[in-house]
């Protein structure tokens, strides 16, 4: 892909042509991690994060944690499970620390509050979206409300805004969220596990909408109530940042795979303007054969960018990292996006295969501290 002049071989466009449509002006970025909770992640089988049940809960205030000190606090372990596999935290941390890009965390409902400093939004943490009663109204207008608020404010500091999230079961709340908008995301969604459970996630949306007492669409015109039958707190607090920062005149890279495309649908359906708003992804979401975040994005509307960075995972010795390759998470906490304006902020001096080398410093110093505990 080329930008202002120049080559990116490990950056390219997923749904529109090989040219980056970011404005130069946007090259001093700003990340924002928004970290939270939905009790649908309890659900067996539906997400990798967490190594049992019990830990689940800790996967997004631990993310938060280790980009900020490189360590767990809130665990008393380093963020790689047993089996080698890390954090995708890992991939966003070495990006970030590669290009000195600023960021902060926003607490959009994590059950569990980080040990580090963080914006709030007070929110409560999603219910089990089969409940039919996913979020509570209020604080879904809220969280847009605010959210809003903050975007305004950010867009201030930068001309370019990359949000990522983590919150585990996510990609369930937002295939509720899509098809409650009348969005035929069926068996599309992204998943962290290998097999992706389509099956099961269809079977919990259909159940939650029935719970709600909605059809397919059934909320195409009314994004609140979509996201308060079977969504989560991310998706309104995300939702409403983007609205903030574009509004302002500022950019915003959406840093995640097909949960963002529910947050392309809701904003559409706000009936808010999508021209300062792309998506940033890594190639294994872009490239999932058992996934379709173009098909998705593409129904909601056909000229919103999707970019995906090659980070050559495959290529590396580590077993642990050349899961994500393999269909091991793929993406999560903003790591596609944030490589992505990474090597866009260093005018190609960063590539895909200059961040693995260090992503595998990075991870090496993990198994070491892994190993000894």
């Amino acid at each position: 892909m080329k930008y202002d002049g120049v080559d990116y071989p490990d950056l390219r466009s997923v749904n529109q042509d090989q040219t980056c449509n970011i404005p130069v002006s946007t090259i001093n970025p700003l990340f924002a991690l928004a970290i939270s909770y939905t009790y649908t992640s309890l659900i067996p089988g539906i997400t990798a994060a967490g190594q049992n049940k019990d830990l689940i809960k800790y996967t997004s205030p631990a993310d938060a944690e280790f980009l900020n000190y490189g360590h767990c606090k809130c665990l008393d372990s380093v963020p790689v499970t047993p089996e080698g596999m890390p954090t995708p935290a890992i991939i966003t941390k070495t990006a970030l620390d590669l290009s000195k890009m600023p960021f902060l965390i926003i607490n959009a409902g994590s059950v569990v509050k980080p040990q580090v400093p963080y914006i709030s939004f007070d929110m409560n943490s999603g219910n089990d979206i089969r409940t039919g009663n996913a979020v509570d109204e209020t604080h879904v207008r809220m969280a847009l409300s605010h959210g809003e608020s903050l975007g305004r404010e950010l867009a201030k500091l930068s001309k370019m805004v990359v949000i990522g999230e983590s919150i585990p079961g996510g990609t369930t709340t937002a295939l509720g969220v899509l098809v409650a908008l009348g969005i035929d995301a069926w068996s599309k969604v992204s998943s962290s596990l290998t097999k992706n459970p389509h099956t099961l996630k269809n079977r919990v949306v259909e159940e939650g909408m029935a719970k709600a007492g909605i059809p397919f669409g059934g909320f195409k015109n009314d994004p609140i109530k979509a996201i308060a039958a079977v969504g989560d707190p991310m998706i309104p607090v995300v939702a409403g940042l983007a609205c903030g920062i574009s509004g302002s005149g500022s950019n915003v890279m959406l840093a995640g795979g097909t949960q963002m495309t529910a947050i392309v649908a809701v904003i559409s359906a706000m009936n808010r303007a999508l021209e300062n708003i792309c998506i940033g992804t890594t190639c294994y979401v872009a490239d999932d054969p058992y996934s379709d975040i173009q098909g998705i994005a593409n129904e909601i509307c056909s000229d919103i960018p999707i970019y995906a960075v090659d980070l050559h995972f495959e290529e590396s010795e580590r077993l642990g990292l050349r899961a994500f390759a393999n269909g091991f998470v793929k993406d999560g906490a903003g790591a596609g996006g944030v490589s992505i304006l990474a090597m866009l902020k260093s005018s190609g001096s960063l590539t895909g295969t200059s961040i693995l080398r260090s992503i595998e410093i990075e991870y090496d110093n993990l198994t070491r501290k892994q190993k000894k505990k």
